[in-house]
């Protein structure tokens, strides 16, 4: 997931923090351990870009379409959108938690879409996990930078029905989740769900964000 710079943005950590976990939930053995879910999905992955690299990077329907395809069915954004929205969530109409889990969702895919192209798989190192029947299980993983320390990329995943599931990413500690709630709190108070969701359909991302290894993009 890289372009031929190897500057790497706080945009395109989270990007690949988010979408790296993407292996088909058929594929998943029952004893196959988080950390291998996220390392097999990197490599599926990057073969469906390499296969058309130019195409994707050239294309960006079609580059959001391969991201929906993979994306979608394996990180748990309705939980992660209910955890952004906390005491709010409970207070929101249906229609506006599914009008705010869709625009965060499609948020995620304006704001680091693009930016899965700027990684290949020798920049990421994922140390093994052990399931002990806690949860969350937390998958830490590193990105390299060129010419810069490692960055932490921490995956906290959870087991649902349809498999395991990310639910939230901290880079070098920073909580993408809490970024968003802490962020949109204090404006749903003054001025609702509805402005955050506009936020959100925008492509806007939490100041915070920014601060993390490789700064703003």
């Amino acid at each position: 997931m890289r372009l031929s710079s190897f500057r790497v943005t706080a945009a395109a950590l989270v990007a690949a923090a988010w979408l790296l976990p993407v292996a088909p939930v058929a594929a998943q053995g029952a004893t196959e351990q988080p950390s291998q879910v996220i390392e097999s999905s990197a490599n599926s992955l990057l073969k469906a870009l390499d296969a058309d690299r130019p195409a994707y990077q050239h294309n960006p329907a079609k580059l959001e379409a391969l991201v929906d395809q993979y994306i979608l069915p394996h990180v748990d954004t309705a939980f992660s959108a209910q955890l952004v929205l906390g005491k709010y969530w409970r207070t929101a109409t249906p229609q506006e938690r599914q009008r705010f889990i869709n625009a965060f969702y499609h948020s995620m895919l304006n704001n680091y879409g693009t930016a899965i192209l700027q990684f290949t798989s020798n920049m990421l190192k994922v140390f093994p996990t052990h399931v002990t029947g806690d949860d969350p299980v937390v998958v830490r993983t590193q990105m390299q930078r060129g010419g810069g320390a490692p960055v932490a990329v921490d995956y906290y995943m959870h087991m649902t029905p349809q498999g395991w599931k990310v639910w939230d990413v901290h880079i070098d500690g920073v909580s993408y989740v809490m970024s968003y709630r802490q962020d949109f709190g204090s404006q749903i108070a003054q001025q609702g769900i509805d402005a955050v969701i506009n936020r959100l359909e925008r492509g806007e991302r939490p100041a915070q964000l920014a601060k993390t290894p490789g700064g703003a993009s």
